[in-house]
Order: structure tokens, then sequence, then C-alpha cells
């Protein structure tokens, strides 16, 4: 009969996740999960109620496939807490509901994030860890997870390039050393592989904002005394910066990526009827087009257009002459079509015959990607979506916004040489106006991208390359396979020597 030291020793790993409250982040994390638990982990995301409503479609489809496939004994638990009183409106507990709220209730929002700490300690009291994985903006879980014993692993939903241009911008603020009256001004972010340089206009500006620099510095300085951090990315993607990060920076990276290719047969349905809609009505216009003729615009669930930009969208798609799918998503102004050009409409009038399919709403993005119609993907440059482009060898249009969106746009149009820009031009948040970009400069962006030219078929060569590398990371004996394997192992052997410490009278 084995001992309670034996039963410890062979108990599955317990990885505890804390997502920040926001869909960008919340289902990646979720990905993350589904790839451990498939592994034999037992994987529990801590959220609130209305957070969890988000990813339970995907635990429970990442639950299901794990128990048809038998791919190890994991399971993944969502465990809830409260979501923190702080006088915002009830439900308001993720950050996409405050694009239509006043600027104090994002203050409001932020004050909960802070207080989540008391629920996150009783939770670590309470449960045997052998890792937590919270997100970067829970910088306060770091301090939290070393009075607990427990080891931290940092996740931050973006790219081993962003993470690297945002130690360089924290460390030396390049922007001293530029005019501030010139938005056009190049700043070079040193200490990196590559030659990374930015318009001024297009990075958050520390005088300007000095609290939010402030809150990605204290972000950073916890994120580097963590244990780790886990990437959804792979090593053949951005080799440079995984070297970079690890040698120079001295950071230790998982990457366990892309994560897309893990659960992209679960999105085959929606949370709801309406996204089940969608979905058949999506892929059946997609089945009437050929091969590599659709360029799908999406911009993620937080970007928000000003009518007029949604107007020079619709002109940029119409002189482009492609066909198109267009996720429009919830937003503010979406549910009017007072801002189409004269005549669009038409163009997706007749779903069979039509040049574009306009979804409003859940729109199911893997699937769509990964159809043989699909010759292009205009994006916001969220490092989930970019990952999903590259998994499904989708060459990209970026159009960043704010956040590590620029970032990623480097990588892609100039590292990776995967995609053409656009030619967005400032760093602003969701809530704030954008400059307008003409809708001959996106239909431009487009035919460059899709036409059959010198620049269209390098990109779509290289993407191509890059889906065969992705998928073969993922599979066994791939480097985000080894990866998982890794610190898998590492926790293992962690828990070893703390139980045998304790066995041998240790405190």
């Amino acid at each position: 009969m084995a001992t309670q030291h034996e039963r410890q020793q062979q108990q599955p790993l317990h990885i505890l996740f804390l997502p920040f409250f926001a869909p960008g982040h919340l289902l990646p994390a979720a990905d993350v999960a589904a790839v451990f638990a498939a592994r034999g982990a037992r994987c529990t995301i801590l959220t609130t109620p209305v957070n969890a409503g988000i990813i339970r479609p995907a635990v429970d489809r990442a639950n299901g496939a794990n128990n048809l496939h038998g791919t190890g004994s994991g399971k993944i638990d969502i465990a809830l807490m409260p979501f923190p009183d702080v006088g915002l409106p009830p439900g308001v507990e993720n950050y996409m509901s405050l694009t239509t709220l006043q600027a104090d209730c994002r203050a409001k929002f932020m004050r909960a994030v802070q207080l989540v700490q008391e629920p996150f300690h009783r939770f670590l009291a309470a449960n045997r860890l052998d890792a937590v994985v919270s997100d970067s903006f829970f910088s306060w879980s770091a301090d939290a997870a070393v009075e607990h014993g427990i080891p931290r692993l940092v996740i931050t939903g973006t790219s081993v390039f962003a993470r690297s241009c945002n130690a360089s911008m924290l460390r030396s603020n390049p922007l001293e050393m530029t005019s501030e009256g010139d938005p056009e001004a190049l700043v070079m972010l040193p200490g990196l592989p590559h030659r990374v340089e930015l318009r001024r206009s297009q990075m958050m500006d520390p005088g300007k904002q000095p609290g939010a620099w402030a809150f990605y510095q204290s972000n950073n300085a916890a994120d580097q005394s963590s244990f780790g951090e886990v990437f959804n990315s792979f090593h053949e993607l951005e080799p440079d910066y995984v070297e970079h990060f690890q040698t120079t920076l001295g950071r230790h990276a998982f990457l366990v990526g892309p994560v897309a290719l893990a659960t992209w047969d679960m999105a085959a349905s929606g949370a709801n009827v309406n996204a089940d809609v969608n979905k058949d009505r999506c892929l059946r216009w997609l089945d009437t087009k050929p091969d590599s003729s659709v360029v799908y615009v999406s911009f993620g669930t937080a970007t928000r257009f000003s009518p007029v930009e949604l107007r020079e969208i619709s002109r940029g798609l119409d002189l482009s002459g492609k066909n198109f799918v267009w996720a429009l998503g919830d937003g503010a102004g979406t549910e009017s079509s007072e801002w189409m050009p004269e005549g669009f409409a038409k163009l997706t009038a007749n779903i069979g015959d039509s040049r574009g399919c306009i979804i409003r709403g859940w729109a199911p993005q893997t699937l769509i990607l990964n159809h043989h119609a699909l010759g292009g993907f205009m994006t916001h440059c969220g490092w989930n979506s970019v990952m999903e482009a590259v998994s499904a060898g989708v060459p990209m249009v970026t159009w960043p916004r704010y956040a590590d969106q620029f970032y990623n746009e480097k990588l892609v149009v100039e590292v990776l040489k995967v995609g053409v820009s656009v030619g967005a031009r400032d760093y602003a948040s969701p809530m704030e106006n954008h400059e307008v970009i003409g809708g001959e400069v996106i239909a431009e962006s487009i035919m460059a991208l899709m036409g059959n030219n010198e620049q269209g078929d390098a990109i779509r060569k290289k993407t191509n390359e890059l889906g065969v590398k992705a998928r073969s990371a993922m599979e066994k004996g791939g480097s985000s396979y080894s990866d998982v394997g890794r610190l898998m192992d590492e926790l293992m052997a962690r828990r070893r020597c703390s139980i045998d410490f304790r066995a041998a009278g240790g405190v």
C-alpha cells in the first residue's frame, strides 16, 4: 500500500489560473489551461461569475474533448469569487463593459482588480497548488504566491517580441530623447536583436500618462521576480527574441502555442443560438467562394470605430474588389447602417451571390481563418488574432490601435514579413478617437496583400511556411509540446523536493 508521501508524489499537478477580466485575456488563458489539462494536469481558473460565463463554453468543450479522446487525466475547473463591490453597476465585471461607461468607472474597475487579492489569498491558503499562472496585470499576485510558497508564472497574452520591446521601453524610456512636439519623430527601442523604430505617436507617452507608466513599471518588476512566463507562441516564430528574453534579459520563458491549434476544432459551436446561426451562415457563404479570394476583417472584442471610420472601411472593401467577411461585433454604432456608403448594403444583400458577408455579434474566427476561401486577414494585431492567422497560414493587413498592437505589427510586417501595414499612426485607447484612414489606402493595402504581385507572392510563401512550423510545434516532439513537458517536469521536481523536505522534518 502506498504511503501518504508516495500518494502525494503521484497526484497530478494542480495549476491555478488567474486571468485578467477581459476576453482577450480570459479566452487564451482557458486555451492554455486546456493544453496543460490534455497532458494530465488538473487546472483551476479563478474568476468572477460574469467572466466565468465567457470562458465556460471553452472549458466545457476542452473537458469533453479530454474525456472523449482520453488525453490524460487532467480536468479544468472554474472556481468562483465575487466581484468586489466598488460602486460599479451590477454585472459590470469585465473590461469590455467599460467602453460605454464614464472614465471614473474605469478607475473603479482597476480598484476592483486590486481588491481581488483577498479571495485569491483565501484560495491559495485552502488548496494545495503546484503553480499559479496569473496575468501580468495582477502584479500583487507575485508577492501572494511567495507568501504561500507557490511558484508564480506570468501570462500576458502577447508575443515574446512585444514583451522584449516593452522591457526596452520601460528600461530606457527613449521618448525622453525625442521632441515632444513632433508626433512623427522616429523612436528607436535600444538593445533588441533587430532595429525597431516606431513613431512617437504610436507609443504610450509616460509624460502624458504617468499613472499607466507606473502601472506597467510595477507589473514588469513583479514579472521579473516570478518563476517564469508562459507564452502563446512557438520558438520557430520568434527565435531571436526567445534567446534575447532568456539570455540577455535573464527571464524564464515557456512557449506553449499556438494554443489555437490545440483547440480550434472545439470552435465548431458557439456559446449560444445566435453564434451558431452566424457560424452556419458564414461558412455556407464561404463555401461558394474560390480559394484564397476572401479577406476577413475583424478588430477583436475591445476595438471601437467611429461612424466615419466604419464608412471608410466600407469604401475600402468595395474599392478593393475582393470578397470579404466583416465581423462587426456588437459595438456602439454598428447596429445602425447610417455609416454605410451608398450601394454598400447591396454588396451583402444576397448571401449566395454577394461579394460580402457581415457578421454582427460572435464570429467563428478560427473556422473562418482555416477555410480554403480565405486569402487575407485585416486585423488590429491583437496577439490572439495574430497567432490564429499564423496557425492558419493566412497573411495579414495590419491596423494596430493601442496596447501591444503596434509592437506586434512590427513583428508581423518587418521581422516575419507576413503582412502589409495600413499605416495606422496613433496610439489611443478603445474609448478615444483615432485618425481616419481613407478607403483608398485601405483598398491599396488589401490589394498589395492579396494581388498577384511580387510582394503578395513573397508574403504568402512565408506565411505558408510559418503555418507548417506552427503545426509542427504542437505535435509530439515539437518545440511547444516539449516546453509544456519541460514546465510540468520542473514543477513536479519542485514538488518532490518540497515533499521530501517536509518528510525529513523541514518546516
